[in-house]
Order: C-alpha cells, then structure tokens, then sequence
C-alpha cells in the first residue's frame, strides 16, 4: 500500500432494514458524513462493501445505482446551480435516465415537496433557504430512488422552517416508504426521524441504540452516554 493511504473508517459495519429511519450521530470529524458518500459512491477509493437487498453497491450500474440511493446535502444553497431554475435542476435527471412524461413527473415531485407548479420557472436567489431544500428533496425524489441519504438536511435552514422540513421527510417516508440513513448533530431531530441511531467516534460506530435510548438512559458504551447525557443537558439549558 501506497504511504498516502489513510484508514478513515476502519471497522465500520451496520445493518439499516426496509423502511427505517436510521440515524448516524458523532461529533464532527467522526466519520459521519464520510459514510453516505462512500454509500452513494461520492467518494470511490474504498475498500469494503455496502450491499442494498443483497446486491452489492459496486455490481450496480450507474443508472440502477442513481434509481436506488438519492442524497439531500445540507447547505440548500451549495447543492442548487444559481443559474439553474428549477425546471433544469429537475429536469436534468429525467434527461439523463431518458424517462417520459417530464412535465407530469416535474409537477408531482413539486407537489410532493409542497410547492406550487409555478416553481419551475424560479431561480435558487428568488427562493428562501426552506424552498430550496424542498426543491431538492424534490430532485432527489424524481427518480422514485428506495434510499435517501440525508446528510444534517435542517442545520443550514432557521428554526422556524427546520420542523416543515422533517416534517415533510417523515411524511414522504410514511406515504412513500423510503429508507432513511440520517446524519445529525442534533438529537431533537433523531429522536423525532429516527427508529434506530448509531454513535461514531473516531471512524468506527461503538453502539448501536434504539431511539428510545435518549429518554430511558440505556446506553452503555461510555462515549455514547457522554455524547446523549451532554445533548440532553444543552436542551434543558436552552
């Protein structure tokens, strides 16, 4: 092995079933994040491998990988072209998949998201931090993917619209059935997304908790319970 190898995540395995919500918390730098973009091949140069129902991640085309996992990125203004409007953002993956009926499928992923029709023809600066978001669950959506990565998908958006948002995910999981493997610092948000949530620390998850953990104190690994006992102590203060 070459000297710039770095061993980033080195034992990382867990298992996310059908439907759940499965969270990933840490303090930053634990690896959280590096996760869903090994998950979504964002990053590639890794050894290991993820298997979706039984089918290794690797074995799938590009197309059939895009159609299975979809990623929500934090920052909605970073992950939208600011000359793009909505219309291409959308667009973009219906082309590139070659899938029919473009403006029927355009409609519904805005109806979806809770945004009206006329949409299509803004442009990120003419929407809020919220509508962003929103239109890009709605670009994740269009192509009926089984998985969505949600990587912190309400820290960069103001209090006041960051419950429209989970909202909204815990809503589409419910009508949908999707798979969620949410990332978060906040545990607020575990607890209110997630059915079960793993601790990181240092590249390597130390437990693997029930949701019910936050609130019955049944951790047992110490990082994890430093990690809950801290969180739960900032809200009381807040």
């Amino acid at each position: 092995m070459g000297a710039n190898v770095a061993n980033i995540l080195p034992d990382l395995s867990f298992e996310v079933e059908k439907g759940e919500c499965f969270g990933l918390i840490g303090e930053s730098g634990s690896g959280k994040s590096t996760v869903l973009r090994c998950i979504s091949l964002l990053l590639q140069h890794w050894r290991g491998d993820i298997a979706i129902g039984g089918t290794s991640l690797r074995d799938l085309s590009v197309i059939d990988r895009c159609r299975t996992v979809q990623m929500v990125f934090q920052d909605p203004y970073g992950s939208l072209h600011p000359r793009h409007s909505v219309r291409t953002v959308l667009q973009e993956p219906l082309k590139i998949h070659k899938l029919d009926r473009r403006q029927e499928r355009m409609e519904q992923a805005l109806e979806e998201v809770g945004l009206p029709i006329s949409f299509l023809d803004r442009f990120p600066h003419q929407l809020s931090g919220g509508q962003r978001q929103r239109v890009a669950i709605a670009r994740a959506l269009i192509l009926e993917p089984d998985i969505l990565l949600l990587d912190e998908p309400t820290s960069a958006l103001d209090v006041s619209v960051q419950a429209e948002i989970l909202n909204l995910l815990s809503d589409l999981r419910r009508r949908r059935g999707f798979t969620y493997i949410l990332v978060s610092h906040d545990l607020a948000v575990v607890d209110y997304m997630c059915d079960r949530f793993a601790v990181m620390q240092a590249g390597d998850i130390v437990e693997v908790l029930d949701r019910s953990a936050l609130v019955n104190d049944s951790a047992t690994h110490p990082y994890a319970r430093e990690l809950i006992s801290a969180s739960v102590a900032y809200d009381r203060a807040s």
